[in-house]
C-alpha cells in the first residue's frame, strides 16, 4: 500500500505548462510579432528617405556657398546668357550662371548657363561642390556601381538637375524621364535659377 501512496505522490507533485498556457503563449508572441513586423520592414524605406536628405541638405549648403564666393568675387558675369562664368572654391572650379550665381556645372563648360546644362554637368556639378560626393552616374545601365542616378530634365521655364537615389529606381524597366521625379523613386531635384533643393520620397 505505501508503494501506491508513493507513486501517487511523486505524479500529483510534477508541475508543468498545460496545452492552454502554451497556446496563450504562442497567440501572444504571434501578436507581438504582427505588431513589430510592419516597423522592422519600414527600416528600408525610412533609411533610403534619410539618405536622400542628408545629400540634398549637403548639396543644399554647397550651392549657398558656391553663390556666396560668386558674390565675394564681384559677381563674375560670363557672357550675355550668363554662361562662361566661374568661381573657385577649395581649388575646383565651379561653372556658374553669370545671372544668378548659382552652379552650372562643374566640367568646366564655358557653354553652360540655367537654359543649357547637360546630364554631364549635373553629375560633375554634384561631384565639384560636395566633399566626398557620392558615386553618380548619368548612364541608367551602371546603376549597380553607383549610388545616384543623375539626368537634366526642364521644368517648362529652364533646365534644372534631377539626382535619383540608384537602390529606390533600380527595377524600373527603362530611365526616368520627364517629371517623374514627381512619382518615381527618391530624388532631390536642383534648380539652377532659384538654387532651390527640392525632395520627392516616393517609396
Amino acid at each position: 500500500m505505501q508503494a501506491v501512496q508513493t507513486k501517487l505522490t511523486s505524479t500529483a507533485n510534477q508541475s508543468g505548462f498545460t496545452l492552454i498556457e502554451l497556446i496563450i503563449v504562442v497567440v501572444i508572441l504571434g501578436l507581438l510579432a504582427a505588431s513589430a513586423l510592419p516597423r522592422f520592414t519600414s527600416v528600408t524605406a525610412d533609411a533610403e528617405d534619410a539618405a536622400v536628405e542628408g545629400v540634398a541638405g549637403g548639396f543644399a549648403s554647397a550651392v549657398g556657398l558656391v553663390r556666396a564666393e560668386w558674390e565675394l568675387r564681384g559677381r563674375p558675369q560670363g557672357n550675355a546668357d550668363g554662361a562662361g562664368a566661374v568661381v573657385v572654391m577649395d581649388g575646383i572650379s565651379v561653372n556658374v550662371d553669370g545671372s544668378t550665381g548659382y552652379p552650372v556645372s562643374g566640367d568646366n563648360n564655358l557653354n553652360a548657363h540655367d537654359l543649357n546644362i547637360t546630364s554631364e554637368d549635373c553629375r560633375t556639378m554634384m561631384q565639384a561642390i560636395l566633399q566626398g560626393a557620392p558615386t553618380a552616374t548619368t548612364s541608367f545601365t551602371l546603376l549597380g556601381e553607383n549610388r545616384y542616378y543623375v539626368t537634366r530634365e526642364n521644368n517648362g521655364t529652364n533646365d534644372i538637375c534631377v539626382y535619383y537615389l540608384a537602390n529606390t529606381i533600380k527595377n524600373l524597366a527603362s530611365a526616368p524621364s520627364g517629371t517623374d521625379y514627381l512619382s518615381v523613386g527618391n530624388v532631390f531635384v536642383y534648380n539652377p535659377r532659384t538654387g532651390g533643393v527640392s525632395i520627392f520620397s516616393n517609396n
